[in-house]
């Protein structure tokens, strides 16, 4: 607040305001002065300081007053108007003025600097369709389940005896003997996933284009929802049977979640030098990696990352755990049927394993490296629910939230999107609460949305399916789904849903097509994939096929 003399029948102009009453008292006029583009004439009626003063944006009508009124511009600071010469300082009165918060305008706009922009240029999957993601994506165009009865273990005395369990894992030439045996499943599932992500790159190990990056510009962020597992297991085995003195020494720098990155960069093939964590959020954690590892490179401290997520929790302790919590599927009747997104008698997500990554990097290396490039990376967010340990909040406004934030970090209007790869973990209250928070985004009358859920198919990684494939979940096959250079153009074959027996009468059919039982030709232009996590994780990241020419 600031303070300036002026006559009571003089006028001050703050920010403009609709007419209203003040209540005159002696002295002083006092007024809020509004940011510099804001000042405007406001007319103050009135010379009697018995009565209340009217404050106008328009000049007074009649004659006899306007004769008396006075208009008078206020800047960005304040001065005092001097009474003329030859008139008598009338009476000052004190007047105070709030001025309203200037209107707030966003506007839209995508990342044009190519140093900034951030783009796919590689792929890498261990999934229970294999270790190629052609493969693993053709496998789900067919409408195969990956979900089978547990033979790994004796699963007789679960409630749930079945799971997405990857078999015959082949890693003969990509990890070495020392570390394939004395590693967790987590991390050897890493190192497959991220070294046949480079090679999808042009970047395989030992190759003329590695040798030629700037290790120093080069990091890791893949991150595991719960670690070695497995590892821990094994210590807490031999704690109980032999003592202390049996744990491994490996045992704790195996157990934490961020073993995966470290043992990427350490590799003697890949030594990448730069940014280097993980991210452990429950179900969001392969988004919150690959949103993390593209603020890397939008933030000009690297200029390739590999970024996605890993977990290998089909063990005793795992599976029982999850068990317990309520959150498994007990179909244990036709286990390739359990996951049924969106159905009226879904009863749970199904188990499973693996690890997916994807090379990132900005658009000026990959060009100038000629790197295949797959699609780019618009943006992405992460919140809260704030909610529960385990439940989502039914209203989705956690999630909501969520998805505007990563739309305007995108610069991404919600009618541009026409493709969702969604969480829908075929819980009961998961899937409609991502639903309602689907419905306060997208509000276009006739935006008719493609929206799938091929976790129906391969699983859902522990925990909540932290990797989603690591993001490959969604771009399993991106090089078909976007639209990249040498592959199918522009268009997203879905399978979506194919278990969706009976639709729940509650999920919105009339926006979201969910493409059940059939795959689609779809040509996306811009698509979000969601991801959350057991605390009220929230994640979502925005991509869309790369255009050469694109300057926003």
């Amino acid at each position: 607040m600031q303070t300036l003399l002026i006559p009571a029948a003089a006028a001050a102009a703050v920010a403009a305001a609709p007419s209203f009453e003040l209540p005159l008292a002696p002295n002083r006029v006092s007024v809020r002065s509004p940011p510099p583009a804001a000042v405007k004439t406001l007319w103050l009626e009135s010379t009697d300081p018995k009565k209340n003063v009217s404050l106008s944006t328009s000049p007074p009508k009649t004659s006899s007053t306007t004769a008396a009124a006075q208009s008078f511009l206020i800047p960005d600071a304040p001065a005092a108007a001097p009474p003329s010469d030859d008139q008598p300082s009338p009476a000052l009165c004190r007047v105070s003025v709030r001025s309203p918060p200037p209107a707030t305008v966003t506007t839209l706009r995508r990342e044009k600097d190519p140093k900034k922009r951030v783009v796919i240029t590689g792929m890498g999957v261990v999934s229970v369709f294999g270790n190629d993601a052609d493969a693993f994506y053709d496998r789900l165009l067919a409408g195969e389940s990956g979900v089978v009865p547990i033979d790994r273990f004796d699963a007789s005395a679960f409630p749930t005896r079945f799971a997405a369990q990857i078999r015959d894992f082949y890693s003969e030439g990509l990890v070495d003997g020392r570390n394939g045996r004395r590693l967790d499943d987590c991390h050897r599932y890493a190192l497959v996933a991220a070294k046949k992500a480079l090679e999808s790159a042009a970047l395989a190990v030992g190759s003329r284009a590695m040798n030629k990056i700037d290790k120093e510009r080069a990091g890791v962020v893949v991150g595991s929802g719960i670690g070695g597992v497995t590892e821990f297991s094994a210590a807490v085995e031999a704690l109980a049977a032999e003592g202390p003195t049996e744990i491994s020494s490996l045992a704790i720098p195996l157990m934490t979640s961020n073993a995966a990155s470290a043992l990427i960069a350490m590799d003697r093939g890949i030594g990448f030098m730069g940014p280097n964590y993980s991210v452990s959020a429950a179900g969001a954690t392969a988004n919150h990696c690959l949103h993390s590892a593209a603020d890397q490179i939008r933030l000009g401290r690297a200029d390739v990352m590999i970024a996605g997520g890993t977990d290998a929790a089909v063990v005793p302790a795992g599976l029982g755990a999850f068990a317990a919590s309520g959150a498994l599927s007990q179909r244990n009747d036709d286990p390739g049927t359990a996951s049924r997104p969106w159905d009226r008698d879904r009863d749970g997500f199904v188990l499973g394993e693996g690890a997916g990554v994807l090379v990132m990097e900005s658009l000026e290396h990959a060009m100038l490296r000629e790197a295949p490039i797959f699609a780019e990376y618009l943006g992405g967010a992460a919140t809260c629910d704030a909610y529960h340990l385990t439940n989502p909040r039914p209203d989705g406004r956690g999630i909501a939230l969520c998805i505007n934030r990563s739309l305007e970090d995108a610069g991404v209007a919600p009618e541009e999107v026409n493709y969702i790869n969604a969480h829908a973990t075929s819980s009961i209250l998961g899937d409609l609460a991502e639903l309602e928070a689907l419905k306060q985004v997208f509000k276009a009358p006739n935006q008719m949305i493609k929206m799938n859920a091929t976790k129906a198919l391969h699983d859902r990684a522990l925990p909540r399916r932290s990797w989603r494939f690591g993001g490959n979940r969604h771009y399993q096959s991106y090089k078909y789904r976007m639209g990249a250079s040498n592959y199918k153009p522009n268009f997203v074959q879905h399978l979506c849903s194919v278990k969706l027996q009976n639709p729940d009468p509650a999920c919105p059919f009339d926006q979201f097509d969910t493409v059940h039982n059939v795959k689609q030709q779809h040509k996306v232009h811009v698509g979000i994939s969601n991801s959350f996590g057991f605390g009220g994780h929230n994640s979502v990241v925005v991509f869309a096929p790369y255009q050469h020419n694109s300057f926003y």
